[in-house]
């Protein structure tokens, strides 16, 4: 299967996760619930769809959290704080630096924050409004200073949490990211 094969069979698969209403059974905020957003985004296309993983990865000349210490990372990242839009966007640029798959980090995370969000404060991002390239410049940023990507998606959350088009736009906009 080719990468653009593989997308457009997790990007059918993520719409059919809202669809079927199983988003809605997931664990907010834990990795158990990222797992099971990278499993039914992934499940038949990877064969580590859903499992953390064990090989070290980097993306540029940024390294992820080294494997040997994965675990640790994540259950210090899932104890984090999600009482404000500060704390959360912090927890997601820790999950973003832990980047616990071997590929789909970023569309998994996503809407492991959407979820995060909608629980916890009534809101989501509209993603399809923000600039691919901002969005990616302020989560590079991130790691040393999270401001740049906290303006960006506070200005652009919605109270519309169960608009079907926003979350797949959203959606779309999030395999637009990794492209």
């Amino acid at each position: 299967m080719t990468q653009s094969e593989i997308d457009a069979k997790s990007l059918e698969n993520a719409k059919q996760f809202f669809i079927s209403g199983n988003v809605n059974r997931v664990e907010v905020g834990t990795l158990k619930g990222l797992q099971a957003i990278h499993k039914a985004f992934f499940d038949g296309l990877y064969d580590f769809a859903g499992q953390v993983r064990t090989q070290n990865i980097a993306k540029g000349n940024f390294r992820f959290a080294n494997c040997l210490y994965l675990r640790e990372v994540l259950a210090a990242v899932e104890k984090m704080p999600e009482e404000s839009f500060e704390d959360i966007i912090a927890k997601y640029v820790e999950m973003n630096i832990a980047h616990p798959f071997m590929e789909g980090n970023g569309r998994s995370t996503r809407i492991w924050l959407d979820m995060i969000l909608k629980k916890r404060l009534g809101k989501v991002v509209e993603w399809a409004k923000i600039d691919k390239t901002a969005y990616l410049q302020a989560m590079e940023r991130s790691p040393v200073n999270d401001l740049e990507i906290r303006f960006l998606i506070q200005k652009n959350l919605t109270d519309k949490i169960e608009d079907r088009e926003i979350i797949f736009k959203g959606i779309e906009q999030s395999y637009f990211y990794e492209q």
